[in-house]
């Protein structure tokens, strides 16, 4: 390895202003020593994860236990990383951390590291970049990664979220990473090698990048335009770049793409969410109180001078949604704005935090080439998996290389079709959602609690249940096998005897032929998850009618409609996308509350306690249609 210090000498370069598609000059320093590399020592201030905080999906990508079924793409063999034996086999049977730090003795010789580059952006503000190429002369393609969390931490520094893995019921498997690599980013050990260079940024504000901090905002924006056009024109780039990471790092990725910098080839935003509102902040118009409040403490806890305010203040609004709307700063996370070639990977393991962000950021691409890689496994060991490499390498060998691999021809969607926990089928298809998706209702029956697809009961009939301790479930068992694959919707009519609201929690779960239920990975590596959740405060039921669907009720959250003691209203749930294979003989169970599913470190809705009074009722058959709308794919 080569080490070049770029302190003083910064490769420091002043960019015009973003937007215009014009080139721009750029200038590197110099001054190369070899050394021998450390791993920065200083503690993150808060040792949860910011992307993804207390979001940890693990994502250990099951070996040979999962069924996979392939088709032929059409695509050249590409070459994967193979995984690095553990240094101590025994001991990390025991080791329940999922982190496994790579031997680079054999590629860092052929890697030059520049640290602390400095990249001066059209404001004068300099900002902090780490540059991994090869040593090798050469001009090669960029890959890019936007951090708050310390471009210059590595694994021995990753947030402690990991420790989870420890905890009864969570399971983040495990991946392999190099001392270089920073949280949640492209491993520079692996991509170097396959003839790539590898550029981390400290975004403004953030460790030892200047400026004034803020959260995904249009000065991010800016800066990250001017910092992609300082890579494209390095002596050692051959002008094109892409992005690439998990969590912040792809939620990043939207807000560069918006910004247009002509030098950005094609993104990998791998599970982020695209509305902090309604993914983060509220589901479903319910105040999430867990990861919320670890990822502000942590956010301003990194900064150099803290973008949001303490969480004393923010908590005293965080508790109405109609409050937080005029209190919460603008972000710039626009996928309708980017237009480069994306592979973009969504989950059905992170509901709460990024599921659905990443599914919207798809759909809302206006990429004419985009494709979605799903799955329902562990975050971080499919991120850094064989098989995701594949994709990946794939995806910017075409864009950012311009090889003739079969990318363009490549089924557009990857889906990954679960059974159980750790079993699954993968097949491609061209779009999502599926265009033969036949929707379902299931109706409700109060009185045998049971879902029908036959037409709805001409009686009615009223569940109850206590929202603190209480729940309502209903029923239906399949007669053939059935696959659902989308979202669903669960339309309620419901009332409460106290009180001016209610919040609803929702849950889709599988029973296997004996009843016994069947456990998905949740967020975090949790592995008794059900199959898909939703959420509703239902003061905030009004409807965003310009951009809800038959299958997907998006709220206003612009219209408060208090309830009356008593009053009757209809209620739409939008309930998270999910694939999941029902065999003849389960039974989908839908199960309706007041408080959350389960009790989870980074997934809370502490507020609901306060707001559920009295008791729930729903109301079925006759004039009120409560129904679960699924998405049915004929196999």
């Amino acid at each position: 390895m080569v080490r070049v210090a770029a302190l003083a000498v910064a490769a420091a370069i002043v960019i015009g202003c973003g937007g215009s598609g014009d080139e721009n000059e750029a200038g590197e320093g110099s001054g190369t020593s070899e050394a021998t590399q450390t791993l920065q020592e200083t503690e993150p201030t808060d040792d949860a994860e910011v992307a993804d905080g207390a979001e940890p999906e693990d994502d250990a990508e099951p070996a040979d236990e999962a069924e996979v079924v392939e088709e032929d793409e059409g695509v050249d063999d590409v070459e994967t990383v193979e995984e690095a034996e553990p240094v101590d086999e025994d001991e990390t049977m025991e080791d329940p951390h999922p982190v496994r730090i790579r031997d680079i003795s054999d590629v860092e010789d052929s890697v030059i590291v520049e640290d602390d580059v400095g990249v001066v952006v059209r404001d004068g503000t300099r900002l902090s970049a780490k540059v991994f190429r090869p040593v090798e002369a050469g001009t090669y393609p960029v890959i890019m990664a936007f951090t708050a969390y310390g471009k210059d931490l590595g694994p021995d520094q990753y947030p402690s979220v990991l420790d989870n893995a420890a905890l009864p019921d969570f399971d983040m498997g495990t991946f392999e990473v190099s001392p270089w690599t920073s949280w949640e980013g492209p491993d520079p050990a692996t991509w170097v090698p396959e003839g790539y260079g590898v550029v981390y940024l400290d975004v403004r504000g953030y460790f030892d990048s200047e400026g004034d901090a803020s959260v995904l905002s249009a000065q991010d924006a800016e800066d990250f335009y001017d910092v992609i056009e300082w890579a494209g024109a390095q002596e050692w780039s051959n002008g094109n770049v892409g992005t690439m990471g998990v969590s912040y790092l792809a939620i990043s990725q939207w807000v560069a793409a918006g910004a247009k910098p002509p030098s950005l080839k094609a993104m990998v935003p791998w599970e982020g969410q695209t509305d902090s509102f309604r993914e983060v902040l509220y589901h479903g118009g319910v105040p999430e109180t867990a990861f919320t409040e670890f990822w502000l403490t942590r956010v301003n806890g990194l900064a150099n001078t803290p973008p949001l305010p303490p969480f004393e203040v923010f908590s005293q609004v965080h508790p109405d949604p109609q409050a937080m709307k005029a209190f919460q700063p603008e972000t710039f996370v626009r996928p309708v704005l980017a237009e480069v070639p994306a592979l973009v990977a969504a989950t059905w393991s992170d509901q709460g935090l990024h599921t659905r962000g990443s599914f919207e950021g798809f759909k809302q691409s206006s990429a004419t080439e985009k494709w979605l890689y799903t799955h329902g496994q562990p975050k971080w060991s499919t991120f850094y998996g064989d098989e995701a490499f594949e994709y990946q390498q794939a995806f910017f060998d075409h864009f950012l290389k311009g090889v003739d691999n079969g990318m363009d021809s490549r089924s557009a969607v990857r889906l990954e079709v679960r059974e159980t926990l750790d079993e699954y089928e993968v097949r491609f298809e061209d779009e999502w959602p599926l265009a033969r998706t036949e929707y379902q209702e299931l109706y409700l029956d109060g009185s045998s609690g049971e879902l029908s697809a036959t037409t709805q009961l001409d009686e009615t009939s009223v569940v109850e249940y206590d929202p603190l301790s209480g729940s309502a479930t209903f029923t239906v068992t399949f007669d053939e096998d059935t696959e659902l694959t989308g979202n669903m919707k669960l339309r309620l009519w419901v009332s409460t005897t106290e009180g001016s609201d209610m919040d609803l929690f929702v849950g889709v779960h599988k029973l296997d032929l004996d009843g016994d239920e069947v456990h998905f990975y949740a967020k975090t590596g949790y592995t008794r998850g059900p199959v898909a959740m939703g959420w509703l405060r239902v003061s905030e039921r009004a409807l965003d009618e310009d951009r809800s669907t038959p299958w997907q009720p998006v709220l206003s959250h612009d219209n408060p409609l208090p309830l009356a003691a008593g009053e009757i209203v209809p209620v739409d749930i939008e309930i998270l996308p999910s694939s999941t294979l029902f065999r003849a003989g389960e039974s989908l169970q839908l199960t309706v509350q007041g408080a959350d599913l389960f009790e989870h470190p980074a997934l809370a809705h502490a507020y609901s306690r306060d707001i559920n009074t009295g008791m729930h009722a729903i109301h079925t058959g006759g004039e009120f249609d409560s129904h679960l709308l699924v998405p049915q794919i004929p196999r």
